[in-house]
């Protein structure tokens, strides 16, 4: 099991080997040189911008809706506590396209305004969504549940004699949020902002569609339009840098503080029952970016797909959602696979070398989806140059490269990039079965392979299903590693969405789009029901 979760851990580490070996291998190219003193400050100054405005969005909105939800009564609360997650069904580049439908020029909300003023173009001013602020406020809606639900989790858990405490020196419900709740879910908070900074810096879709140059947008151009994988490669080296950045920040945001519930009763803190008018301002508040991240576009989506839709919707359709489902399925069999082999060998060889292979096998999700296609693809391509020329030398092997010519080498990256959630989901389960079992199995003659298999994998058949819904839907939503690594004429429904929409042909883009939605909507029904059974549990035990 050991020598298993070494090898898993190498498999993770080689992109990132990849793609930081270029710049000690291969030395520094004309194109770098041209980036470096063109666009690179714009991809310095854009990414750092975009990343500080969906930190102050993402963390107000989650916070404050959080703070709504666990701390006051107010009508529609029960929904809302729920609802809110939704948005993260949506994928960033589809509420790329909806919004920017909804707010060109020709589209409903401009035609409106000038049919009821009479103002023709240059008679008014409007706010361009495709820019920097647009999206800011784009990731900020689609992304603020990360903070939400940790903030949420950090606020039920939280002992409530300290709230009961601070009312009694005299705190108000605003004094009680900035010097009791707010610095005891600081950390979680900030995990949540740091989750929500490495899907910003992960995107291509959005930024790319809006014109927002930033670093996973010159990586495309540099592998694609430049054909220059040691530029594309460098600039991979400073995407990873920024992410390694955020994860600092998450982990000196905490310093040497620790917050830790001394109490031994568990109190549930009541909510504080809002008067009528207050409570619909607290209502309108919830629903603002539920609306605006979720209601808003997957209507927008739905619209179009009933009215116009895709043309090519039938067989064509078809093969799309085939090709999707083929590469989610597979990456979720392999990513559980190797997730389950991690869990366990961690299990069973506490030593730091396995924690460490534990650890590097979950930095996968961390690194955006243009770092690990180029980081797959440098060192798969090698191997596969080498393996058709011995097929053709040997048996007269025609038939071009085995692995990067099919869908082998997407479904590495994929599983590398997604296999985080996977070893969180097994990790969880596995830490449920006492180790008496192991025991009990072991004094019955079982090896650590037959105790798996016979003990640990039936009692984790629902940490397996959660882990492989979560993989599939992600990879559904995955666009930077599917335009990079798919074989020629292999389109999914994430790869046709965005090249129907960057054509400017987004009534047929929304068929796609929305089957995506759809499909991320299975994965929130889950969190959405331990959501209500935390509030029941947690309801109950101040009961008690």
């Amino acid at each position: 099991m050991a020598v298993l979760a070494m090898g898993v851990g190498a498999a993770v580490l080689l992109p990132i080997l990849a793609v930081v070996g270029q710049l000690f291998l291969e030395g520094t190219s004309d194109t770098w040189a041209h980036l470096a003193s063109t666009v690179l400050p714009e991809y310095l100054w854009s990414t750092l911008w975009l990343c500080l405005g969906v930190a102050l969005g993402t963390a107000s909105m989650g916070v404050g809706a959080a703070w709504l939800v666990t701390r006051h009564d107010f009508p529609g609360r029960a929904a809302m506590e729920w609802a809110l997650v939704l948005p993260l069904a949506v994928p960033a580049y589809v509420m790329a396209y909806t919004y920017t439908d909804l707010l060109q020029f020709v589209g409903p909300v401009q035609t409106a305004l000038r049919e009821a003023f009479g103002w023709r173009r240059g008679d008014y001013w409007f706010p361009d969504v495709r820019s920097l602020g647009g999206a800011v406020l784009l990731f900020s809606f689609v992304l603020y549940p990360y903070v939400y639900m940790l903030a949420r989790t950090a606020f039920l858990e939280r002992a409530g004699g300290m709230l009961e405490v601070g009312r009694s020196l005299g705190l108000g419900p605003w004094g009680s949020f900035w010097r009791v709740s707010l610095p005891l879910a600081r950390p979680a908070i900030a995990g949540g902002v740091a989750l929500a900074l490495m899907e910003t810096l992960a995107d291509f879709g959005a930024v790319s569609y809006f014109g927002v140059q930033t670093f996973t947008t010159g990586i495309y151009r540099a592998w694609f339009s430049l054909g220059d994988r040691v530029a594309a490669a460098q600039l991979a080296s400073a995407l990873l840098g920024f992410v390694l950045l955020v994860l600092m920040f998450e982990r000196l945001s905490r310093g040497r503080a620790r917050f830790h519930d001394t109490t031994l009763r568990r109190s549930a803190f009541m909510a504080r029952r809002l008067p009528l008018g207050p409570g619909v301002l607290a209502l309108v508040a919830c629903l603002i970016p539920l609306t605006l991240g979720f209601l808003l576009p997957a209507g927008v989506l739905l619209h179009m797909a009933l009215t116009e839709g895709d043309a090519q919707f039938g067989s064509r359709f078809i093969e799309l959602g085939r090709n999707s489902v083929l590469v989610s399925g597979l990456t979720a069999f392999f990513a559980v696979l190797l997730a389950v082999l991690l869990a366990y060998a961690a299990r069973l060889n506490p030593g730091w070398l396995v924690r460490l292979m534990h650890r590097v096998g979950g930095l996968g999700y961390a690194l955006p989806g243009t770092v690990i296609a180029v980081g797959v693809l440098i060192p798969v391509t090698r191997v596969d140059q080498v393996i058709t020329g011995w097929l053709e030398t040997s048996v007269g092997w025609q038939g071009g490269l085995v692995l990067t010519g099919g869908i082998a080498g997407l479904v590495y990256a994929c599983v590398v990039r997604f296999l985080t959630p996977a070893v969180q989901s097994i990790d969880a389960g596995l830490a449920k079965v006492t180790p008496n079992m192991d025991h009990a199995a072991r004094s019955l003659g079982l090896n650590a392979g037959q105790t798996l298999r016979r003990v640990h994998v039936p009692l984790l058949r629902g940490s397996v299903l959660t882990a492989a819904l979560l993989v599939f839907i992600d990879t559904m939503k995955e666009l930077p590693a599917t335009l990079v690594m798919r074989p020629f004429n292999f389109d999914t429904l994430a790869t046709q969405a965005y090249v129907l929409a960057s054509d400017e042909r987004l009534a047929e883009a929304s068929t796609a789009a929305l089957a995506i939605v759809v499909v991320g909507l299975l994965p929130l029904v889950v969190i959405s029901r331990q959501i209500a059974r935390s509030r029941r549990s947690s309801a109950g035990s101040g009961s008690t």
